[in-house]
């Protein structure tokens, strides 16, 4: 495995007119490694007034912002993003520090919110505005504008990618940016503002506030906060998303899954192990897109063996990192323990494998594989967020589907096999806004948008792609007419 160097980074501020700001406040969050289970740094347990200090930088630094022309917006995502390449080792060894992934899982993350800035390099064609005569002598041109100060509060399990959902599109398009990242995984952030500051970001452009529940109450009330986007769990995000829009903002908010794989017998038997493995494990299955859940159609038993025998390939620290916490080990080894109670089969049980040395004291479990499960278990409609595929036994696609469509989540689903007919039926009745053939994680590419159903989102639209576009800005028409000679354009006033 790649080596996880232990580095304390001591007491870290808020980011706010692009420099640290210093804070004696006693009242801190530790930040502790999930490698090592030390403390590897502080920061502030910000409040309301901490949450007015980043809103006023922001607003004032957004007219002069806003008015700057958007292919200049543009030039400074270019440079954020060739700052970002050049140390993208570096990010990503703090990535596995702060988080515990493995060094390639974090890399692989980076790439992907890199694809969002390329995207929002590319606005400047995209946001061009549209113009038509829409009667003799008569024009209208559509606009999109930005919205004023906006905020962005993300997860713990992808602490770049994610804030790259949001950030390059929303400031590229004229917004000023509060960012609260997760008190868990704070660090990258950090470096995600001096690459900012570095890349050209004016003052008060791009600001951070650390902290939990307090800073989140404090964004959500601030009535000069004009839009919050939200990604985290279900039950958080139904909180942020009632509240902030009950103080008349524009909210989307991203929560938890329970995604299922719909495997057939006719599946290619290699491929489809391999991508039922990968989706529930990867990311030690601290992921949105996880599917934790495998619907088995007639005899799939080929296909599960060799599942079980890829699953035994694993290796910790080098296929999959550590989990976020103590807490999160504790919860999703409950689930494991509960499920086994009550009738589960465990193929491979994860309690039992082999931590990787020199990082003993990490929050370590391996892939789990439980098979009879039954479709109202905990471990088949919970979100246990951890490495853990639950199989169901169903006899028809159909009964297969109705499993999928029961489920309170939405984010996505997944089929195996090699009958478009079949993959037609799946893809046709997912009730999910995310949909894979063939593919474990189907997470969209830009200008494609990311963004599930039911209570895997609260909001209209989706976070990245157009749709992100759409969200952080407001829509301009201005119509417009000039007297000429001719009288004809009286006739429609």
């Amino acid at each position: 495995m790649s080596i996880i160097k232990f580095q304390d980074f001591q007491s870290c501020g808020n980011w706010i007119n692009n420099e640290t700001k210093k804070d004696e406040t006693p009242d801190r969050i530790k930040i502790i490694s999930p490698y090592f289970d030390k403390q590897i740094a502080t920061v502030p347990n910000s409040d309301t007034e901490d949450v007015n200090q980043a809103v006023e930088a922001a607003s004032s630094a957004f007219l002069n912002w806003s008015r700057t022309n958007i292919r200049d917006r543009a030039q400074i995502m270019f440079r954020f993003k060739s700052i970002i390449e050049s140390d993208i080792h570096n990010l990503s060894s703090i990535i596995a520090l702060d988080n515990g992934k493995t060094i390639d899982d974090a890399l692989a993350s980076i790439k992907r919110g890199i694809e969002v800035i390329d995207f929002a390099i590319s606005l400047p064609n995209i946001l061009k505005g549209e113009s038509s005569e829409v009667s003799p002598g008569i024009n209208c041109v559509m606009t999109h504008e930005p919205i004023g100060v906006v905020a962005g509060i993300t997860p713990f399990n992808f602490p770049v990618m994610v804030p790259l959902w949001m950030i390059p599109l929303a400031i590229t398009a004229g917004n000023t940016f509060i960012l609260k990242p997760s008190e868990q995984t704070p660090l990258a952030s950090i470096k995600l503002a001096e690459y900012l500051e570095k890349a050209g970001t004016p003052k008060g452009v791009f600001n951070i506030v650390h902290g939990s529940k307090k800073a989140v109450e404090a964004i959500c009330d601030h009535p000069q906060i004009k839009a919050i986007a939200f990604v985290g769990s279900s039950k958080v995000a139904e909180i942020v998303y009632t509240r902030s829009t009950q103080k008349k903002k524009r909210s989307i908010c991203l929560g938890g899954a329970k995604n299922h794989m719909i495997v057939v017998p006719d599946a290619d038997v290699e491929s489809t192990a391999k991508g039922l493995l990968a989706s529930s494990m990867g990311s030690a299955g601290q992921r949105c897109m996880a599917a934790s859940v495998a619907v088995g159609v007639s005899d799939i038993d080929h296909i599960i063996s060799q599942l079980v025998k890829e699953a035994k390939e694993y290796k910790l620290g080098v296929d999959m990192g550590t989990i976020i916490s103590k807490v999160s080990l504790d919860r999703i080894t409950n689930y494991i323990n509960d499920a086994e109670k009550i009738g589960a089969k465990i193929l491979f049980d994860g309690r039992k494998v082999s931590i990787p040395s020199d990082y003993e004291s990490g929050y370590w479990i391996g892939p789990t594989i439980l098979d009879c499960v039954d479709p109202k278990w905990a471990c088949a409609t919970e979100e246990i967020f951890g490495p853990v595929l639950s199989i169901i036994r169903a006899e028809t696609v159909e009964e297969a589907m109705m499993i999928e469509n029961n489920s309170q989540f939405g984010n996505a689903a997944s089929v195996f096999t090699t009958s478009g007919d079949i993959a037609k039926i799946v893809s046709d009745s997912a009730s999910s806004g995310m949909v894979g053939i063939n593919i474990g994680v189907p997470v969209p590419r830009d200008p494609f948008s990311f963004g599930g159903w039911n209570e895997s989102k609260y909001g209209h639209g989706d976070i990245t792609g157009i749709s992100g576009v759409n969200f952080w800005t407001n829509l301009k028409k201005t119509t417009s007419r000039w007297p000429e000679s001719s009288e004809e354009w009286k006739k429609y006033f």
